[in-house]
C-alpha cells in the first residue's frame, strides 16, 4: 500500500515539474517576443502627431512628412501616432457656416476670406491635397473624430483613418460632425462600423481622449501641427519637405 502511495506521490510531483516547465517556456517565449517587438520600435523613428482634422495645415503637414518619409524610402523606419487637439472645442455637435465661423474668428471680409481660402488650395495643390471649400461647409465639432482615431490604434489603423476623415472634409464635402457619416468612413478603412460608433458614448474612452489631449496642452502645444521626433525634437506647422527629410535623416543615423 505504502509502495503504491509513493508511486503516486512521485507521479504527481512529475506532472507538477511538467506544468511548471511549460508554463515557463510559455512565459519565455512571451518576453522574447515583447523583447523583440520593444526593440523592433525602439528601431523606428517615433513621430507623434498633434493635430485636429478640420485643420488645413495638419493636412498639408502630413503630406509633405509623407512625401518625405516614401522619397527616403523609411515607411518601415517610422512608427507614427495621432493625438487628439480641437481647435474648436465649444463648437456644436451639428457645427456653423464654416465661412461665418471664419470671418467672425479672424475679422475677415467676404473678399479677405476668398482670397485666404484660396492661397490655401493652391499650397494644398502643390502638396498634393485637394481643399474643395463651398458656401454651405460646415466647421463641425471634432471630438468624435478623435474618439474613433483612438479606437483605430488598438487595429493600426489610426493614420488610414485620419487621411480618410481630411479627404472626406476638405475634399469630398462631408460633414464628420455626422454619425452616419463616421460609420461609413469607418467601413471604409476596414473598421467595425457598429463599435467604433459604440466608442462615442463610452465613458472611458471619452475620457481617455480628454486625457490625452490635455496632456500634450499640458507640454506646450497649443499650436497645431505639432509634430514630435523621438519623444525630443518637435517640428511646428507643415514645414517643408526637404526640412523632413534632414530630421529624419539625422535621427535615423543617430540609431545605427
Amino acid at each position: 500500500m505504502l509502495r503504491r502511495i509513493n508511486k503516486l506521490l512521485i507521479l504527481i510531483m512529475i506532472l507538477k515539474i511538467s506544468f511548471i516547465s511549460a508554463n515557463a517556456l510559455a512565459a519565455q517565449k512571451e518576453t522574447v517576443a515583447e523583447s523583440v517587438a520593444s526593440s523592433k520600435s525602439e528601431d523606428k523613428i517615433r513621430i507623434d502627431i498633434v493635430s485636429d482634422v478640420v485643420c488645413p495645415w495638419c493636412a498639408v503637414g502630413y503630406k509633405r512628412l509623407r512625401q518625405a518619409i516614401d522619397e527616403l524610402e523609411f515607411q518601415d523606419k517610422v512608427d507614427i501616432h495621432w493625438h487628439p487637439f480641437q481647435l474648436n472645442p465649444d463648437m456644436p455637435q451639428e457645427g456653423i457656416n464654416a465661412d461665418q465661423y471664419l470671418m467672425n474668428k479672424l475679422r475677415l471680409s467676404p473678399e479677405e476670406l476668398k482670397q485666404k481660402r484660396s492661397s490655401v488650395a493652391k499650397t494644398g495643390e502643390d502638396s498634393g491635397f485637394t481643399f474643395n471649400y463651398y458656401e454651405e461647409m460646415k466647421k463641425p465639432n471634432t471630438f468624435h473624430a478623435h474618439v474613433l482615431l483612438d479606437y483605430a490604434k488598438a487595429f493600426n489603423k489610426q493614420t488610414e483613418l485620419k487621411v480618410r476623415l481630411q479627404e472626406s472634409y476638405f475634399s469630398e464635402k462631408k460633414n464628420i460632425g455626422n454619425r452616419k457619416v463616421l460609420s461609413s468612413i469607418l467601413k471604409e478603412v476596414g473598421l467595425d462600423a457598429v463599435e467604433g460608433i459604440a466608442r462615442l458614448d463610452d465613458a472611458e474612452a471619452i475620457k481617455r481622449v480628454k486625457n490625452d489631449e490635455k496632456y500634450w496642452k499640458d507640454l506646450g502645444v497649443h499650436s497645431i501641427p505639432t509634430m514630435v521626433f523621438d519623444k525630443r525634437v518637435a517640428r511646428r506647422g507643415a514645414n517643408p519637405v526637404e526640412a523632413y527629410k534632414a530630421l529624419l535623416v539625422a535621427l535615423h543615423n543617430e540609431k545605427k
